[in-house]
């Protein structure tokens, strides 16, 4: 989709040239994009252009000189985000990608098509959290990543909510299309992927920590190029090894209060969304793991630790800060508690210190464990740190913690453990 006007952008564009056109460190966006499909072996490229349209054909032609097939779709008037889609029904059988020429990306599509292909996807969204959730569009997607819908940044959120953002990075199926019976204006979200779920087709989430960014200010073309220079760009890209700071969650991140059953008893602890800012802001991702026996002792549903997760990620989100990940284990391994859920009380691979948890995040993520991290408050935690051979910190407990393992490090915050393993 490059038929942008990119009005924010006018300082750039100065009216000459439309928004995918816009350099980054002097190449155009859209010119970006194309190298990146490039790398992931897409070479059939369909440009939706519009607004000063002739920019972008003469200078990408048909595409030879980029070493891939560019044919062009010309709307004479604005269709919106989705509208377009309409001329592809003749045009395309099967899978597709659906970019939109604003963003600046470098995403292993081959992952992605992995897991669209065996979610019998019909479109795939990518996701992903990111540092202003609140003035974002999220998805609204459950725990299998089945989409059930969109929460518009124009919503009055006086609740509580995931930091999903939809990144404008789509898969489809042209089966699709046949809800498309007539050439008109549509917003895709709302218009399109909406209506498909009303219609039953299989909509999905794929949340990752791949780079994709939007570029449609001049504040976040500043940001990308800073990033491009930086080598992030690149760096993300799930084919190269990533590393990553795993954080215990109650008593690391929120008060510890002993075994929370509640929503309303989440409080982080002071300091902590500056300490998750820095590591936002490094080389490595931050993932949250943690034991929750709540939910076998049946003290708590998966819907209220869930809960519990979205207040953490609602309120990293309003100071700017954001988790790439969370895992937890709902098993306990012995009974006699009153209204204990049965088939939840095993002897299971998740629980910490075991790291059935830490090794799906690793395999998912590609992450490097031997140049990773592990905080927490608990032995427990830094146990868990050293049979997954990773580096390890240790916070004051508040808890009765009867054993006495000797981590990497000690600090007396999560702040200060951040800056521990920045400094090295």
């Amino acid at each position: 989709m490059a038929g942008g006007k990119g009005t924010r952008l006018n300082a750039l564009t100065k009216d000459l040239i439309p928004k995918p056109m816009v350099p980054v460190l002097g190449k155009p966006l859209l010119e970006r994009q194309i190298d990146c499909l490039k790398e992931n072996s897409i070479t059939e490229i369909i440009l939706v252009v519009g607004y000063l349209r002739e920019a972008i054909i003469n200078y990408f032609g048909n595409g030879e000189r980029f070493g891939v097939s560019i044919s062009y779709i010309e709307e004479n008037e604005p269709l919106g985000s989705g509208g377009a889609l309409f001329f592809l029904k003749d045009k395309i059988d099967g899978d597709f990608l659906f970019v939109f020429g604003d963003t600046v990306f470098d995403i292993s599509i081959s992952k992605m098509l992995e897991y669209h292909k065996c979610k019998k996807a019909d479109v795939t969204l990518y996701t992903h959290p990111n540092s202003h959730p609140y003035d974002s569009d999220l998805v609204l997607a459950d725990n299998c990543g089945k989409v059930i819908g969109f929460d518009s940044k124009t919503n009055v959120r006086d609740y509580f909510y995931a930091n999903n953002v939809n990144a404008s990075f789509f898969i489809i199926n042209s089966n699709t299309l046949s809800i498309l019976t007539e050439l008109k204006k549509l917003d895709f979200e709302k218009d399109f992927v909406c209506e498909l779920i009303k219609q039953n087709f299989r909509v999905y989430s794929y949340s990752c920590t791949e780079y994709i960014k939007d570029a449609g200010t001049l504040d976040r073309i500043e940001a990308c190029e800073n990033d491009v220079k930086q080598g992030v760009v690149k760096s993300r890209n799930l084919s190269n090894k990533q590393k990553c700071v795993f954080l215990d969650r109650d008593g690391t991140i929120n008060k510890y209060k002993g075994f929370i059953s509640s929503h309303t008893d989440i409080e982080l602890l002071d300091g902590v969304a500056d300490a998750v800012k820095l590591l936002n802001n490094s080389p490595f991702l931050v993932m949250i793991v943690s034991n929750q026996p709540v939910i076998a002792r049946g003290e708590a549903t998966f819907e209220e630790v869930e809960l519990m997760h979205k207040v953490i990620q609602t309120e990293l989100g309003k100071k700017g800060a954001y988790i790439n990940d969370i895992a937890y284990c709902p098993h306990h391994p012995d009974s006699g508690f009153e209204g204990e859920i049965k088939e939840l009380k095993f002897d299971c691979d998740c629980r910490k210190p075991k790291i059935g948890l830490v090794k799906k995040l690793a395999d998912k993520y590609n992450i490097d464990l031997a140049s990773s991290w592990f905080i927490g408050d608990m032995s427990l935690d830094v146990q868990t740190g050293k049979n997954a051979n990773m580096h390890t910190i240790k916070l004051p407990s508040q808890a009765n913690d009867k054993q006495n393992i000797e981590p990497d490090f000690y600090a007396d915050t999560l702040l200060d453990a951040v800056k521990i393993i920045l400094n090295r």
